[in-house]
């Protein structure tokens, strides 16, 4: 048992955007789980939780939590369930936390790909009204080198699919995922990227290389050559000159970044710029390296 939900099994990743959410795990791990950049669900297989282990955490998120007004669908895959079990489960919230208004999950290109723009809609309207997709990079070979499912093209289609049905995006980019070989192409592919998905919000967080994962592994034998903080904040500024948001939020304020902004685009581009080359000109001191971190 945990503060905000019941019967939390293993790691639990929830963005910093849920950390007054009630945290509904209905599955475990990630039905892809092979990035080799991502620790969050390695040791963990995949599984979809009975429904009466679900049932038992709403009977506590209802008792205990009745007072919070959003809810996050854990683990890293919730929308891979069937989609009866997604409209059942979402009905369900409605009746017994009538006073959630806002219900968020991560998803992936591969979850997306098995629903229907119809069937999205039908989540929509049941209550789902927010995604986490993770990107990671709009530069194909940087996709296919970290093993993550399905090319640029892909996730162009599968978020274009969600915003259809009038659901919100919010995306997330890791600096540095293509390292020294591919930092600018990786960096300004993925400003394209975001700028065709146009979401509410993106999030560039810089890449973290975490033991124990495959990336790790590629370090240890020298086959991957990671940034510093200066590639890091020139990877910033060339991804924020290629994003162009109609209205959205871009983020570099996660524990990872060397430099932390919050802009409002297209308002704050040329502002952010401003930033970002002042810290490349050692103008503006960066966060110190005790302070980043997961």
């Amino acid at each position: 048992m945990t503060l905000m939900g019941y019967d939390l099994e293993g790691q639990v990743i929830r963005p910093p955007a849920e950390a007054e959410s009630i945290l509904l795990q209905v599955s475990l791990g990630c039905s892809h789980n092979k990035c080799d950049f991502c620790p969050a669900y390695k040791g963990k297989r995949f599984a979809i939780k009975s429904p009466e282990r679900i049932k038992a955490a709403l009977d506590h998120a209802a008792k205990h939590l009745s007072d919070l007004r959003r809810l996050f669908l854990c683990d890293g895959d919730a929308l891979i369930l069937p989609q009866e079990r997604l409209e059942a489960l979402l009905a369900d919230i409605r009746t017994r936390l009538p006073q959630v208004t806002r219900i968020a999950a991560y998803a992936n290109a591969k979850a997306l790909s098995r629903k229907t723009a119809a069937e999205l809609s039908r989540l929509r309207s049941l209550g789902l009204s927010t995604l986490y997709l993770g990107l990671e990079s709009g530069d194909d070979a940087t996709l296919a080198d970290m093993h993550k499912w399905g090319d640029v093209g892909e996730h162009l289609r599968q978020a274009a699919k969600a915003k259809e049905a009038g659901l919100k995006l919010s995306v997330t980019v890791l600096l540095g995922l293509g390292g020294l070989a591919r930092s600018r192409e990786h960096a300004l592919a993925t400003g394209r990227a975001l700028s065709q998905m146009d979401p509410e919000q993106a999030a560039a967080l810089a890449l973290m290389i975490v033991p124990g994962t495959p990336l790790y592994e590629r370090l240890e034998r020298g086959e991957f050559n990671p940034q510093d903080d200066q590639g890091l904040l020139q990877e910033l500024h060339w991804l924020l000159e290629a994003t162009n948001l109609s209205g959205g939020l871009f983020f570099s304020n996660h524990a990872s970044n060397p430099l932390r902004l919050k802009l409002r685009l297209p308002r704050d581009k040329q502002a952010g710029l401003a930033l970002i080359q002042a810290a490349l000109n050692g103008q503006t001191p960066l966060v110190p390296k005790a302070y980043r971190g997961l």
